[in-house]
């Protein structure tokens, strides 16, 4: 299979699994379901400390469980979920109250929200369920402001849902994403926030459900309510529906703390609180003029004729074309960054050398020696926009850190230097490389 082909189907395949997604937490009835679940979601807020006046953004809102509470406690808020119905529901809800709160559809993996728009973002048990984790990780990250709080409540592997999640999972086949209950586990929730966090914060939990009917009876509600028990047994025929009713039911019942025909179990979450990392001015500063150099080499060159893109750069041995060239600085952001956040934290880069950077020349330009303006230009924004986000992540000490650099012959350098001397720099002197060629 050729690997056009396969990432076409390994696209079909993850937009499939989406779908699924969506229709699963759009089953039962969400609104129903959290009604049991407020009294410790407002003990999940209250926790945090938000202060009133606070814009906060609550992922995975479903009917509006923390968002209600939020907005009654003064602070603006925005509510954000795939499932539509839910939404509607939690607006009906606000309006009830008199509480301005706006209820949005919206994906974890790609938030519909400005860089750092958020003095807050909280998700209780909800994006956690999305199948890329890391994407989530940023994307809570990438809207919360510098300085602000990303909060998070994550059912734990070991914990009573996590043995919930285990029992189902026999039943019906596996969904092709990590598992949901992973956030909950410390050491990978910490790699997936390593990226943009100064203080994290991992605290257990105890959410206590209280139901006023046996676990039978829990077990029956959940199937009718919550979208992954209903889809679940939706799946199974009449045997497997009875075999997965019985181990539910099993595991209420040997977990209940109360008596008679009410239900009492406590479960474990992981109690998740992040700071994203304060805003550097330096930083700032050096990721606008990466954005200004980046953008006037794409002003030159987007009006050039085709001749001109083609013409090949008549300086010393480099005969690539301007074209090639110019796809060249967009593919070199990614290397140029990583290697400023490697610096960043202390690591020695001595494995790269100007003979190694010229291989690498030598292979993007037999790679891509027909680039067309279209292709190299939407390659020049992007990756120029993506090292621009990252290097606004930097922290004032991080540009200050030093590591031996082999570019530099061995020598201390640090992550600033870097960021100035290749990511920043690239552009303009290859734009002045550019004119001279052209004569202009």
């Amino acid at each position: 299979m050729s690997a056009i082909a396969k990432e076409i189907q390994i696209s079909e395949e993850f937009q499939q699994l989406k779908t699924r997604l969506k229709t699963t937490w759009s089953a039962g009835d969400y609104d129903v379901f959290a009604r049991y679940m407020e009294k410790d979601a407002e003990v999940f807020y209250r926790q945090l400390g938000v202060k009133p006046g606070s814009t906060l953004l609550d992922v995975g809102t479903g009917a509006g469980q923390v968002a209600l509470i939020a907005a009654r406690s003064g602070a603006h808020v925005i509510g954000s979920d795939i499932a539509v119905n839910w939404l509607e529901k939690a607006r009906t809800r606000a309006t009830a109250e008199g509480l301005d709160i706006a209820f949005e559809e919206g994906d974890a993996e790609d938030l519909p929200y400005a860089d750092g728009q958020f003095d807050v973002v909280t998700s209780l048990f909800g994006a956690m369920f999305a199948p890329r984790p890391e994407r989530v990780a940023a994307e809570l990250t990438r809207v919360c402001r510098p300085g602000g709080m990303i909060a998070m409540g994550n059912w734990t592997p070991g914990g009573f849902v996590g043995k919930m999640f285990k029992i189902i999972a026999k039943y019906i086949a596996p969904s092709g994403m990590p598992s949901p209950v992973l956030w909950g586990d410390e050491p990978t929730l910490r790699e997936r926030f390593r990226e943009g966090i100064s203080e994290l914060k991992c605290t257990p939990r105890i959410h206590h459900f209280e139901y006023p009917f046996s676990p039978a009876g829990v077990v029956d509600f959940f199937r009718e309510n919550y979208g992954p028990v209903s889809r679940a047994f939706a799946s199974l025929d009449a045997n497997g529906q009875e075999q997965l009713r019985s181990e539910l039911t099993s595991l209420w019942s040997s977990h209940n703390k109360s008596n008679g025909d009410t239900t009492s179990v406590d479960a474990e979450y992981l109690e998740v609180v992040a700071i994203r990392k304060s805003a550097s001015r330096r930083a700032a500063a050096l990721a606008d003029r990466l954005v200004e150099g980046a953008e006037g080499l794409a002003a030159f060159v987007e009006g050039l004729s085709e001749s001109e893109w083609q013409t090949p750069m008549s300086m010393g041995n480099d005969r690539r074309s301007v074209g090639v060239i110019v796809h060249h600085v967009a593919s070199m952001y990614p290397i140029e960054i990583d290697a400023a956040q490697t610096i960043a934290r202390g690591e020695a880069i001595m494995d790269v050398t100007w003979d190694v950077v010229a291989d690498i020349n030598a292979d993007h330009a037999g790679k891509h020696s027909e680039m067309s303006k279209t292709v190299a230009l939407e390659a020049l924004r992007r990756n120029s926009r993506d090292a621009a986000a990252a290097v606004r992540a930097f922290t004032d000490d991080e540009l200050d850190q030093s590591a031996p650099f082999s570019l530099s012959y061995g020598a201390p350098m640090t992550a600033q230097f870097v960021i100035e001397d290749h990511a920043l720099r690239h552009s303009w002197h290859h734009l002045w490389r550019i004119r001279k060629v052209l004569g202009r």
